[in-house]
């Protein structure tokens, strides 16, 4: 397979950064360089059109970290200046310091020796494939929906690529990664009378045009939600068991213990996950994790935004909180190690404290004993929403599908949108059942309240537990 190139435009400016750096870094307890060069381009196929654009990930630039006494600043630009380079870096951030005299002092960030690269393979370049063949592809999938359904009346199939590269130079450390991630989207929309559904199936990974090799097996199956979903009704009110398929945990996942242990809102005091560590939240058989090493999808990488090499942390063993998400900063001002996970939304935004493969680890369990074992429930499919509240542990999950299940068997009543609520500890503790199965999907994106978005996947096995659903 195919090893992802590096950046000409990095490698170019390497030696002058390294050299900015040394010479700028004697004026400072700590000086750093992040360099990014990401483009990608997406495909989109409708009945009325095809479309090629750039991707909305696409950004190429720098970002410079200093401290001094304690106080850190950034500086950022989409090029270097002509000249003396460490001279103007220097006068940048010393400007930004002597603007902010009362600005937080943290402890010094550490600098350990590290260099490292890492290339992804993929197996088909999306950058060297003619547009027109890739949107043939696309089209063709589009078609299949539509004809695997009388009722379906529209479809569409969307993919999108983005080839990323970073570098990282400080005093000791001298970073680097290049790699291609893909996502992609099907769509079938269904009408009977007045009622329209829609039905969806996204596709991801460290993936080149290989990926939609995947979507034609899937048209089926969407054809056929969203005729289901067009007699689909709503569900009583009430407290249900209920079995979250990989997809929906995953949303769990990311809503319940996501957001609710990135430590920077420890430091603010607007997670109540501190006052948990070392206590129990879930199920003893309940694990989760996090982090950009071990597994590979959309929310992997070598190194973070911030230098700190890509670690897996543990989010809940065996039903305890056990640690928590951090930045640089974050991790200095609570005197914690940091987690790798100091993540920007583009290089002159501010790194935050972010998710990346966020997913709960696989059981013993089978998928159809779970079904058996249920006497009334839902099993819960397709994510549409979820938000959660860190302060009070509230949580809402708004999913497009669930099929209701009687004495261990499918009714074959469906219904839909269900929105499903709990309390974390409550939903979490509830869990009676964790299946052997494992799937991850990084087709989407996450935001820090309503802005700074970043690539982040999740997943995991089925789980069975109990929430209220209406």
């Amino acid at each position: 397979m195919p090893e992802c190139g590096s950046s000409r435009f990095l490698a170019e400016r390497e030696a002058r950064l390294k050299a900015a750096v040394d010479a700028a870094g004697q004026r400072f307890d700590y000086l750093s360089v992040l360099g990014t060069d990401s483009s990608g381009i997406s495909f989109a196929a409708t009945p009325r059109e095809r479309r090629v654009a750039d991707s909305r990930w696409s950004e190429r630039g720098f970002v410079f970290r200093a401290q001094k006494d304690g106080r850190v600043v950034e500086y950022a630009a989409s090029s270097l200046p002509d000249g003396d380079l460490a001279a103007f870096i220097a006068g940048k951030l010393e400007g930004l310091l002597a603007s902010a005299p009362d600005a937080r002092r943290y402890a010094p960030i550490p600098d350990e020796p590290a260099e490292a690269s890492w290339r992804s393979s993929y197996g088909r370049d999306p950058f060297a494939e003619d547009p027109e063949r890739v949107l043939g592809i696309l089209e063709d999938a589009r078609k299949a929906v539509a004809e695997a359904s009388g009722e379906v009346v529209f479809s569409a199939a969307r993919a999108e690529f983005m080839r990323v590269s970073k570098l990282f130079i400080s005093a000791r450390r001298t970073l680097s990664q290049s790699f291609v991630w893909g996502q992609a989207y099907l769509v079938g929309v269904a009408r009977r009378g007045e009622a329209t559904k829609t039905a969806h199936q996204s596709f991801s990974g460290l993936k080149g045009l290989e990926l939609l090799d995947e979507l034609g097996a899937k048209a089926a199956s969407i054809a056929a939600e969203a005729s289901a979903l067009l007699g689909a009704g709503a569900i009583e009110p009430g407290e249900y068991e209920v079995i979250l398929t990989p997809d929906i945990a995953g949303l769990l996942a990311h809503e319940a213990f996501g957001h609710g242990v990135e430590m920077d809102m420890f430091v603010k005091g607007r997670a109540r996950a501190a006052e948990y560590l070392g206590k129990s939240v879930a199920s003893s058989i309940v694990d989760m994790y996090d982090g950009a090493r071990g597994v590979d999808e959309c929310g992997t990488y070598l190194f973070d935004d911030e230098g700190v090499l890509a670690t897996r942390t543990r989010v809940i063993d065996k039903g305890i909180l056990a640690a928590g998400l951090s930045d640089l900063q974050s991790a200095l001002a609570l005197g914690s190690t940091p987690t790798g996970n100091g993540r920007r939304e583009a290089f002159d935004h501010k790194a935050y404290a972010r998710m990346t493969n966020t997913y709960f680890a696989p059981g013993e369990h089978r998928y159809e004993d779970m079904v058996a074992s249920v006497r009334h429930g839902w099993l819960l499919e397709k994510m549409s929403s979820g938000m959660e509240d860190p302060k009070s542990w509230g949580i809402q999950l708004v999913v497009s599908l669930a099929r209701e299940i009687r004495d261990g068997a499918f009714t074959g009543r469906v219904a839909g949108p269900v929105v499903c609520s709990g309390y974390v500890p409550d939903v979490l503790g509830a869990i009676d059942m964790v299946s052997s199965d494992f799937e991850l999907s990084g087709s989407g994106y996450c935001g820090k309240g309503h802005k700074e978005f970043v690539k982040v996947s999740a997943g995991g096995p089925y789980l069975k537990t109990r929430m209220r659903l209406g």
